[in-house]
């Protein structure tokens, strides 16, 4: 069969070899990344690391790539929402399993290991602020995986049935999808010290997550529906913006990835850590520490 050819116009790759958005070349990427939203971040995460080989900067895209125990790693930042995830997970996928200079996938697929370090709001009372949560089913409210042709062989429908009845879902929205976290990923880095839960992935920091300013909320009781929906023994735990377009596009494309968030805010005990980066600093040490283990 003969291999496809794919065009300029839907992979762009900057005059140095770098990839578009990201501006990476191949030979910099590692298996192990660790992802933030916020480009600050990533360095305080590369601060464990015990070199720092490469630094690139690249709107909202930070990178540093180095080592730690030894081992090959990088950080790097996603910026906001599904749609930069989207970029994300295109781009590091091309970098693997593309030949940039041929335009042609690689014989051989290369595996990426992709753990999202992020902050989200809690939606139970047994989710208190500080809490880590690992998001073995995220929820995507934006829409993303929806525009790809594999949307429902790596979504869990009978999941999505369940939860559009019970919360009434507003035809006017996108359609959810549900999508897994890694199994091996969860079990290597999921402790006693971490929640289990169903993470919702919103399309916005407001509205969509029914906070409300001054614009009005068009479904103003969905966020009590959501609180007391259950499914297979679970609730939903948490609201963030970018962990089912991860974990969905992995799947599409063959890697593992799975989202840890630290809840800094609970929407139902009004409750606030104003001494969140504590927490995350923390939380990075240890995903560092359990993904990159002997």
């Amino acid at each position: 069969m003969e291999k496809k050819y794919i065009p300029d116009s839907e992979l762009i790759v900057n005059d140095d070899g770098s990839i578009f958005h990201l501006h990476l070349r191949p030979e910099q990427l590692r298996d192990n990344i660790i992802i933030c939203g916020d480009p600050g971040r990533v360095d305080m995460i590369a601060s464990y690391f015990d070199t720092k080989d490469f630094e690139v900067q690249s709107r909202e895209f930070h990178t540093i790539g180095g080592t730690f125990r030894g081992k090959p790693v990088m950080a790097l930042s996603h910026g906001i929402g599904g749609d930069n995830i989207d970029i994300v997970m295109t781009e590091l996928d091309a970098l693997a399993n593309i030949d940039l200079e041929t335009r042609t996938p690689r014989d051989e697929h290369r595996t990426l290991n992709i753990v999202r370090i992020g902050t989200s709001g809690g939606l139970q009372p047994y989710v208190p602020v500080g809490t880590p949560v690992i998001a073995t089913k995220a929820i995507g409210f934006d829409g993303v995986l929806n525009y790809y042709a594999d949307r429902n062989r790596v979504s869990d429908l009978e999941f999505e049935r369940a939860f559009c009845d019970f919360v009434k879902w507003n035809p006017l929205f996108a359609k959810p999808y549900i999508v897994d976290a890694d199994p091996e990923l969860v079990e290597r880095i999921g402790r006693d010290d971490m929640v289990r839960g169903y993470t919702i992935s919103a399309v916005g920091f407001y509205g969509p997550q029914g906070r409300e300013v001054r614009a009005r909320l068009a479904e103003p009781e969905l966020n009590h529906r959501i609180e007391q929906f259950e499914y297979a023994g679970g609730h939903i735990t948490n609201y963030e913006m970018e962990s089912a377009a991860l974990q969905g596009l992995a799947l599409i494309l063959g890697h593992r990835a799975i989202t840890i968030c630290s809840v800094i805010a609970n929407r139902v005990a009004t409750d606030v850590n104003p001494n969140y980066k504590t927490a995350v600093n923390d939380l990075v040490a240890n995903v560092l520490n359990r993904l990159l283990s002997d």
